[in-house]
């Protein structure tokens, strides 16, 4: 109970900016400058998983030219595995777990509701698709929201804030990229099918 109490919490506390701003006007200086590198931190990404053994499975995730999808048609619940690639190992795709996209206060809300690391956030209209402002959470503790301008004590990053863009092939294959993950990988990928 006290967990549903704590994620309401969360989502409210998101919900009320959600609607007024654009993704801009949420992300911290630092989260903008990794955004604008994401070419260069999925060349990377890539180049360290050549030597790995999970390059179909990541190729398949790429692939698909952006498509215009509306938010309505995002909304629902997908399957979604989470890639890292570079970093500690050249690569490491994740089993599959659920996800949902759902209206939250004027905005598209994205949450991974199962696995070990959760992630949940705002998906942010853009001209390349969407931009994803959020935050990743172990499975005990409670969501953690992403803290953007408010970054804790001056940090310039935050371990758990996470910002990608989330591109859709079809209403049935998306993707989040997350250009310089804080931890561990150089790049990762969400993917999200149904």
């Amino acid at each position: 109970m006290r967990k549903r109490i704590l994620e309401a919490a969360l989502v409210a506390a998101c919900v009320s900016t959600a609607a007024q701003a654009g993704w801009q006007d949420q992300a911290s200086q630092a989260d903008a400058q990794r955004l604008s590198q994401l070419d260069e931190s999925r060349s990377k990404g890539l180049a360290a998983a050549q030597s790995g053994g999970d390059m179909s499975a990541i190729r398949e995730a790429l692939d698909g030219a952006p498509a215009s999808i509306s938010g309505d048609a995002l909304t629902g619940n997908w399957h979604c595995r989470s890639m890292k690639l570079g970093g500690m190992t050249p690569s490491i795709v994740y089993k599959w777990f659920t996800c949902r996209i759902s209206h939250h206060g004027g905005g598209l809300f994205l949450e991974k509701l199962n696995g070990t690391q959760r992630t949940a956030g705002f998906l942010y209209p853009d001209s390349n698709g969407f931009v994803y402002l959020g935050a990743s959470s172990e499975t005990k503790e409670p969501p953690h929201a992403y803290s953007g301008n408010g970054a804790s004590v001056g940090a310039a990053l935050t371990p758990d804030d996470q910002i990608g863009l989330f591109t859709a092939s079809s209403a049935h294959a998306a993707r989040i990229e997350f250009p310089y993950p804080v931890q561990e990988s150089v790049f990762d990928i969400l993917e999200l099918r149904r």
